[in-house]
């Protein structure tokens, strides 16, 4: 029997069962972070000042699950505007301790705060002037007692039943690592250009720094096409330019309307005999525009944070001249490429 088969079959309870659990499991996880945001207070603006006044990067280290979590906080950190780096707490004593500058702000994550690769490299971190951040799950124990700040991590207990995976703690312990970032960010003044700057290839950099000069179509690629001209000579423009419209040009390039695929079908529905018809007959007039200075992620938003979606947009100029069209696939193209 295919496990496919075999995992129909199961009874209903079971399946109901399983998500009960795991419903538990994201509801005791969601309780901690509340707890965790309740107790947060000047000591995260203390680590925020620490790691400000240093011009040098930021370490950040752990072991097991907590090393996981840091370096996604590390991460975190460089995409947002602070420089910094991972450094395994069991490798640090056999070489890698060199990574870390003098002065370099270094957080220190771990449930327990009696995890003795960190606790070995208290005296080392010390010795090269580095203010101490921990985030740690017990604000008793000797890495607690052993930092300059303590960002509380603490848990009442972990999401699965036998309370022993790192669950709530490993998400508590993120998402203080996500809150000072955020805060950092803040404090930066870090706005989403700089964040474009440090994301040049995602789609959510290359939206932000992109603009739409660079990617829409111009000149000969596009159907231009007068008010006077036959419903037949437009879709001749739009058959030869297949960009699923065409620009209604006035006097000096201005432009008088658009005429989209879907404006053509719809002269089709409405009228026995369409060759009468000019393009000033089926165009929507004063269409909605983009001028060629909007980012991908302005001409984005234009398109698609509306009742209906806009797949073509004319891109004008200040003093009214339509100088091509963006269409919502070029968007995505770019952001892909």
């Amino acid at each position: 029997m295919s496990r496919r088969v075999e995992q129909t079959l199961r009874p209903t309870s079971a399946i109901a069962g399983h998500v009960r659990v795991a419903r538990a499991a994201l509801l005791a996880e969601a309780s901690a972070l509340r707890r965790a945001a309740v107790r947060l207070n000047g000591t995260l603006t203390r680590a925020v000042d620490i790691i400000i006044d240093h011009d040098g990067k930021v370490v950040v280290t752990g072991v097991g699950k907590s090393g996981h979590i840091g370096q996604k906080i590390a991460s975190t950190f460089c995409s947002t505007g602070t420089p910094a780096v991972f450094l395994h707490a069991g490798e640090a004593a056999h070489g890698d301790l060199g990574i870390c500058a003098p002065g370099d702000p270094t957080i220190l994550i771990s449930k327990s705060g009696t995890t003795s690769e960190l606790l070995r490299l208290l005296p080392m971190l010390r010795d090269v002037g580095a203010p101490l951040i921990g985030i740690v799950g017990n604000v008793t124990s000797p890495l607690a007692q052993g930092v300059d700040v303590i960002l509380d991590a603490s848990v009442a207990r972990e999401a699965d039943a036998l309370d022993l995976a790192p669950t709530c703690s490993s998400t508590v312990a993120l998402a203080l690592g996500d809150a000072l970032a955020v805060a950092l960010m803040q404090a930066r003044h870090f706005s989403d250009r700089d964040f474009a700057r440090t994301h040049p290839a995602g789609q959510l950099g290359r939206n932000l720094w992109l603009h739409v000069a660079s990617v829409m179509h111009q000149g000969d690629a596009v159907a231009w096409v007068s008010p006077g001209d036959s419903l037949r000579q437009v879709v001749i423009a739009m058959t030869e330019r297949p960009l699923g419209a065409a620009c209604v040009i006035g006097h000096a390039a201005s432009l008088m309307g658009i005429i989209t695929d879907g404006d053509i079908r719809r002269a089709l529905q409405m009228y026995e005999d369409i060759r009468p018809l000019t393009a000033a007959d089926v165009m929507v007039p004063d269409p909605i525009v983009v001028r060629p200075t909007a980012t991908l992620g302005e001409a984005a938003r234009q398109m698609e944070d509306r009742p209906s979606q806009i797949a073509v947009l004319p891109v004008v100029s200040e003093d009214g001249r339509c100088l091509g069209v963006l269409r919502l696939h070029d968007i995505y193209q770019a952001s892909m490429s």
